[in-house]
C-alpha cells in the first residue's frame, strides 16, 4: 500500500519537475539530447547518467552508473515518454526490484472515464508500478488522455486496438493507419506500448498444432490480416518506421507474445518459441536505433516449465527485460486465476522476469472491475516482493522485518500501515475485535490474551532480562 514517507525522493523529484510546465519540460530534454535521440538509452550509450537514471538507481539503492550500463547494454529500460513528465522513472530489468502492471481500460460493452480513473487510482494505491490501457470502446483518446494527466506510472496501450477500432471491418487495416495511431499515442504522452511485431507468415502453420490456438487478442488480428491479404506482418514490413516514432519520444517498445500459450498443452511449442526467436532479433534492431525494448512472454506454464522459459529468453534476446503475463500454473481455476498467476509469478520472478502483468480473479471471464484490480494488484505484488527477497535484492526485506517488529510490539495500527493492502488488513482484524481499545490489546482474536505465542514470548523475554526491540519505520 502506497505511503508517502516511502517516497519522499519522488515527492522531490516531482516537485522540481513541477516547477516546468509540460512544453518547458519537454524542451528542455531534447536541447539536453543535442540532435540525437532523446532516449534514456542513447543517453547511456554516451555515458550520460541522465535524472530519471540517477532518480530510478538511487530509489532503489542501485549505483547510477552500474544502471547506466545496463540500459546501455539493453538489460534495463526507464519508460517515460518525453510527453508524459507527470510520471516518475523507475526501472525495469532483471537487476531491479520486480515491478508489477496493471490493465485497466473500456471495453465496447461498459466505457467510462470515471470508472476508468477510479481503477487507475486503486491501481496506484495498491502498487502497480505502470498501467497499461486497454481501452477498445467509447472515446479511447478522450479516455487515454485522462489517464495519462491523471497518471504518476508510467502507461502502456496496444495500438492496434485503437486502430481496428477506427475501421468497419478488421481487414480494411491498413500499415499507415498503425503508425498513424503510434504517433498519436506517442505524442500523446504514452511510455510503452505493445506491439505484436513478431508474429509472422511462415509461423503461423505452427499454430494448427495447438489446442487453443491464438489466444492474445492483438495477435489475432494481427494474424488474421495477414491470411486475409496474404501479407506479411505489417509493424514488422515497416519496423524501422515505428522505431523512428519511438526514437522521436523515447517510448519503450515492449514485443507483444502474439502466440503466448492460452493453456498448459499449447505451453513451450514450436510457434511460441519461434515467435521468441524473432523477438530478440527485433530487440537488437531497436537497440541499434536507440530504442528501448522489453520482451513479452507466457502465459499458461506449467509450474516445472517456467525456469526453462526465463532461460530460454535471456538466451534468444540477449537479457533484454522479460515482462510476463502470469504465467497461469493451471487451467482449472477461473476466478481465482490472480492466484495461479501469482504462484507462477513467483517462480518466473525468481529466475529473471523483470515484470509481472497482473491477473486479475476475472480473467477469462469479464472485465475487471475496481475490486478485481484492487485483488489483482496485490497478488502479483506479493509475487514480485516475495521473489525479490529470495534473490537478495537490496533492501527488499526492510519492510517485512519492519512488518515482524510491530507484530511482536503489537503496534497494531503499524502494522496496517506496512500491509501490502492496510485497508483489507484492518477490516479482517475489526471484524471480531473493532474496538478502539483493541488496537493495544497484546493479543488476536485467533489466539486470545490467553495462549498468544507473541505475548508469551515477550514475557520470557522480560524474565530472562532482555531488552524488547523497538518498532522502527520502514522506508
Amino acid at each position: 500500500m502506497y505511503n508517502a514517507r516511502e517516497d519522499q525522493k519522488l515527492t522531490e523529484f516531482l516537485k522540481k519537475k513541477s516547477k516546468m510546465n509540460r512544453h518547458e519540460s519537454i524542451k528542455q530534454h531534447l536541447e539536453n539530447a543535442g540532435g540525437r535521440p532523446p532516449t534514456q538509452l542513447r543517453f547511456a550509450k554516451d555515458g550520460v547518467i541522465t535524472p530519471e537514471i540517477r532518480f530510478a538507481a538511487e530509489k532503489e539503492n542501485l549505483d547510477p552508473e552500474f544502471v547506466r550500463k545496463e540500459i546501455a547494454d539493453g538489460r534495463m529500460i526507464i519508460p517515460v515518454n518525453i510527453r508524459h513528465p507527470e510520471a516518475m522513472p523507475f526501472l525495469i530489468g532483471r537487476s531491479a526490484l520486480c515491478k508489477i502492471n496493471a490493465n485497466i481500460g473500456s471495453s465496447s460493452v461498459v466505457a467510462d472515464i470515471d470508472m476508468e480513473l477510479r481503477k487507475l487510482d486503486i491501481a496506484i494505491k495498491y502498487g502497480a508500478d505502470t498501467v497499461m490501457d486497454l481501452s477498445t470502446g467509447g472515446d479511447i483518446k478522450a479516455i487515454r488522455s485522462a489517464i495519462l494527466r491523471a497518471s504518476r506510472v508510467p502507461i502502456g496501450t496496444v495500438p492496434i486496438y485503437e486502430a481496428i477500432a477506427r475501421v468497419d471491418d478488421p481487414l480494411e487495416l491498413t500499415p499507415e493507419l498503425l503508425l498513424q495511431v503510434v504517433e498519436e499515442q506517442a505524442e500523446q504522452g504514452v511510455d510503452y506500448m505493445t506491439v505484436h511485431a513478431s508474429i509472422l507468415l511462415d509461423i503461423l502453420p505452427l499454430v494448427a498444432k495447438r489446442l487453443t490456438g491464438i489466444v492474445s487478442r492483438g495477435g489475432s488480428l494481427i494474424a488474421q490480416w495477414m491470411l486475409a491479404n496474404g501479407n506479411e506482418n505489417p509493424f514488422y514490413t515497416h519496423y524501422d518506421d515505428l522505431l523512428d516514432i519511438c526514437a522521436k519520444y523515447d517510448v519503450s517498445l515492449s514485443l507483444g507474445d502474439a502466440l503466448r500459450p492460452g493453456c498448459l498443452a499449447d505451453a513451450s511449442d514450436e510457434a511460441q518459441f519461434a515467435e521468441l526467436k524473432v523477438h530478440g532479433e527485433l530487440g537488437r534492431r531497436a537497440r541499434e536505433r536507440d530504442a528501448q525494448v522489453m520482451i513479452e512472454g507466457p502465459g499458461h506454464i506449467p509450474f516445472n516449465e517456467i525456469e526453462m522459459n526465463m532461460k530460454m529468453e535471456r538466451e534468444l534476446c540477449d537479457d533484454a527485460p522479460f515482462y510476463v503475463l502470469g504465467p497461469v500454473v493451471t487451467d482449472i481455476a477461473p476466478g481465482y486465476d490472480h492466484i495461479t498467476s501469482a504462484i507462477g509469478g513467483t517462480m518466473a520472478a525468481y529466475h529473471g522476469a523483470a515484470m509481472l502483468c497482473y491477473v486479475t480473479p476475472k480473467e477469462h471471464l469479464g472485465l475487471p472491475d475496481e475490486n478485481d484490480v484492487r485483488e489483482g494488484v496485490i497478488a502479483s505484488k506479493i509475487a514480485a516482493h516475495a521473489a525479490d527477497v529470495a534473490l537478495g535484492k537490496p533492501g527488499a526485506r526492510k519492510r517485512d522485518d519492519a512488518m515482524a517488529r510491530a507484530r511482536f510490539g503489537f503496534d497494531w495500527e503499524k502494522q496496517f500501515e506496512i500491509a501490502l493492502d492496510g485497508d483489507r488488513a484492518r477490516e479482517l482484524h475489526d471484524e471480531t475485535l473493532p474496538d478502539v481499545m483493541y488496537k493495544m490489546a497484546e493479543y488476536c482474536s485467533m489466539c486470545g490474551e490467553k495462549f498468544c505465542a507473541m505475548r508469551i514470548s515477550k514475557n520470557i523475554e522480560d524474565w530472562c532480562g532482555r531488552d524488547r526491540r523497538e518498532v522502527n519505520d520502514f522506508g
